[in-house]
C-alpha cells in the first residue's frame, strides 16, 4: 500500500473533510475498511494509518516496552491514548475532532500528504513550504543513500 500525493481540501462546517480520491482507491485495493488517525510525535500534523498498518505499530511498540516498567507503560499508554478512529461515511467524508484540529492548529483549509503507509494532514499553509531547505535536503539525502560510497559497495565504477 502506497499513498503519494500533495493534495489540498476544506473542511466543513462540522469539521469533516474528505478523504482524496486517490487515497481512497488506494486503501479500497488493499481491502482496508478502517482508519486511525493520532497526532505525529515529532511534527505538528496528524497521521492517518490504515488499520493495518497501526496494528503493526502498536505491535511493534508493544514489543520493545515491557508491561512491568512503569516509565515503559506509561510511554505505551500516551502513544495509544491519543488516538481517534476514523470511518469513513459513503461520501468518502470523515469527521476530524476539535482536539485534533487544535493538535495541528488547523483551521479550514488542509493539505494531505501520502506518506507511504500512512497519510499526513497538515494545516495548508504549513505545507506550502519546504520541510527542509532545499541545499540541505540534498546533502542529507545524499548521506542517507549513501552517495559515491553506495556504488564502490556495489562494486560499480564510479562517475563523476
Amino acid at each position: 500500500m502506497r499513498f503519494l500525493g500533495n493534495i489540498e481540501a476544506k473542511l466543513d462546517a462540522k469539521g469533516r473533510v474528505f478523504l482524496p480520491a486517490a487515497f481512497r482507491k488506494v486503501l479500497q485495493g488493499a481491502g482496508e475498511q478502517g482508519l486511525v488517525m493520532r497526532k505525529d510525535v515529532f511534527q505538528p500534523c496528524l497521521v492517518l494509518y490504515p488499520e493495518s498498518v497501526w496494528g503493526e505499530q502498536m505491535d511493534g511498540l508493544r514489543r520493545r516496552l515491557s508491561r512491568w516498567d512503569m516509565a515503559e507503560q506509561q510511554l505505551f499508554r500516551q502513544f495509544v491514548s491519543e488516538v481517534e478512529p476514523v470511518a469513513l461515511d459513503a461520501n468518502g467524508r470523515f469527521l476530524i475532532p476539535r482536539r485534533c484540529l487544535r493538535q495541528a492548529a488547523i483551521a479550514q483549509d488542509v493539505r494531505f500528504i501520502g506518506m507511504g503507509d500512512t497519510i499526513e494532514i497538515w494545516p495548508a499553509q504549513a505545507a506550502e513550504e519546504p520541510f527542509v531547505e532545499p541545499q540541505a535536503f540534498a546533502e542529507a539525502l545524499q548521506g542517507a543513500m549513501g552517495g559515491a560510497g553506495v556504488a564502490r559497495e556495489a562494486g560499480k565504477p564510479i562517475t563523476d
